[in-house]
């Protein structure tokens, strides 16, 4: 698999499955190598994938990420393996344990303690048994990683996190927890939009959800931010650290700090101000 350096992360359920299909093909001919989608409250993150890899050639797609919550350990694997085989590699799983309101509110079940409930998630998947066409390489996995005991985790018993939400002091972290050899991939929110009162707007639309969650709460208080910073929609401070905006110039500039501080890759959700991906920034970011 080859994730390449630089991805992207979009919010693929804001479109139809025709339109979701024609970014990833647009997104492949940019030359990005990987697509993180999410799963929340639209799409069902393997049916969503299988869709996205059918229009694809090369593309790598991955959950950015799939609920715990949504399946049992044993479908979650058959489909790993499955999407694997079927798209010759192209799949690469990113599981988490999203939120108590998602869990807890929405979906009606209990919300176990994260890195316990993830470590058995996990050890399930291990010894469960896949009795189709084995995929030609061992299928990935990640963890939805913020706190250390996480992190931990996913070097322990995953092949590496994928933080989200997280300035590049986070990476840096990340980085010495997870040592060398595991994969530590970031996604990375950006604004094309230079003036300051415009861009922070944005960015704080697009947090609102986030401050609300205590998981990410909490990291950014480990990180060094305070009620303050996180109340009334955000402090400058924490919406400067977390969504970086400007031109394209500053915008790489976050990208290789991520990069500088350990980063085997980082997915760029380009944020517009109607809340889908500003194809604008990923035609400037595109490798190719």
């Amino acid at each position: 698999m080859t994730m390449g350096k630089l991805g992207v992360w979009a919010a693929t359920d804001r479109l139809t499955a025709i339109e979701a299909a024609a970014l990833a093909k647009r997104i492949e001919a940019w030359g990005f190598a990987t697509l993180w989608i999410p799963e929340a409250t639209g799409r069902e993150a393997f049916s969503a994938s299988a869709w996205l890899l059918a229009n694809t050639t090369q593309l790598v797609v991955a959950t950015g990420i799939a609920n715990i919550y949504a399946r049992d350990a044993f479908s979650a694997a058959a489909a790993q393996h499955g999407l694997n085989e079927q798209s010759g590699g192209r799949f690469l799983l990113g599981l988490g344990v999203s939120h108590v309101p998602l869990v807890e509110g929405i979906r009606k079940l209990h919300y176990g303690k994260p890195v316990a409930t993830m470590r058995a998630y996990l050890q399930a998947m291990a010894s469960s048994n896949y009795g189709s066409a084995a995929p030609a390489q061992r299928p990935k996995t990640l963890l939805a990683a913020l706190g250390p005991k996480m992190l931990e985790l996913s070097r322990d018993l995953a092949d590496g996190a994928h933080p989200y939400n997280v300035p590049p002091e986070h990476t840096q972290q990340a980085r010495g927890i997870l040592g060398q050899g595991k994969y530590l991939c970031v996604e990375q929110g950006a604004i094309l939009e230079t003036d300051p009162a415009k861009a922070r707007t944005a960015a704080r639309r697009f947090l609102s959800v986030y401050l609300g969650l205590p998981n990410y709460v909490e990291n950014w208080k480990r990180l060094g931010f305070t009620d303050t910073d996180v109340a009334g929609g955000g402090s400058d401070r924490l919406v400067d650290s977390i969504i970086v905006w400007g031109d394209e110039k500053a915008i790489r500039t976050r990208i290789e700090a991520h990069w500088q501080a350990g980063a085997d890759h980082v997915c760029v959700q380009a944020i517009d101000q109607t809340g889908l991906p500003d194809r604008r920034l990923l035609e400037l970011l595109a490798p190719a």
